[in-house]
């Protein structure tokens, strides 16, 4: 999927979206001279971004959609993809042994659901990081004078849904509600890690 964008003139939602209706959005609020500051932020990131905002607005969809075109997946070959089994040595204490001896379908399924199980704990972590991250990065560049800031950005990280939600109440609404939508994840994603540990 391409990154989307959200562009804000101060305080205000100017446009969201993909790359190029972001651009000529912004190329439009240039040319009426609005008296704002425009930022634009990637979606994903939550980092400020710079478009190149040259030219007609069909050049600059023409540069700024290139970005967007999916990328052609190269065919497969006919029959069965292989399983990529790969045999390692694995060294246990007897207990170990003994425990997956008597699990169902054996060691080798026990360990891959282990191992699974461990990943699936790790990206949800690891989104949770990318969520928080770009959350902090946004409320920086554009809240970080707001009341509570600092605390909010405490209870981001600490995970506290209910205080960063009650912190962030006052702030400018279209700042905070983006700010919210990039945070979410760290706050859904930080309920189901837990319930796997």
């Amino acid at each position: 999927m391409p990154n989307s964008y959200t562009a804000f003139a101060g305080q205000r939602l100017l446009m969201a979206g993909a790359s190029r209706n972001v651009g000529i959005a912004v190329r439009r609020a240039l040319d009426r001279n609005i008296p704002d500051a425009i930022l634009i932020f990637d979606d994903q990131t939550g980092r400020q971004v710079d478009f190149d905002l040259r030219g007609t607005e069909e050049e600059i969809a023409a540069r700024l959609g290139q970005s967007e075109e999916p990328q052609q997946d190269t065919p497969r070959s006919p029959g069965r993809p292989k399983l990529g089994v790969v045999a390692r040595e694995v060294t246990l204490l007897p207990r170990h042994w003994d425990w997956l001896s008597r699990q169902s379908g054996g060691a080798s399924a026990t360990l891959r659901r282990l191992v699974d199980t461990a990943r699936k704990l790790e990206e949800h972590k690891q989104i949770a990081r990318e969520a928080q991250q770009a959350s902090d990065r946004f409320m920086m560049a554009m809240l970080g004078n707001q009341t509570g800031y600092e605390e909010a950005a405490r209870a981001l990280y600490a995970g506290d849904r209910a205080r960063f939600l009650a912190l962030s109440d006052p702030w400018p609404a279209e700042l905070r509600d983006y700010a919210r939508r990039l945070a979410a994840p760290a706050f859904d994603h930080g309920e189901d890690a837990d319930s796997l540990a």
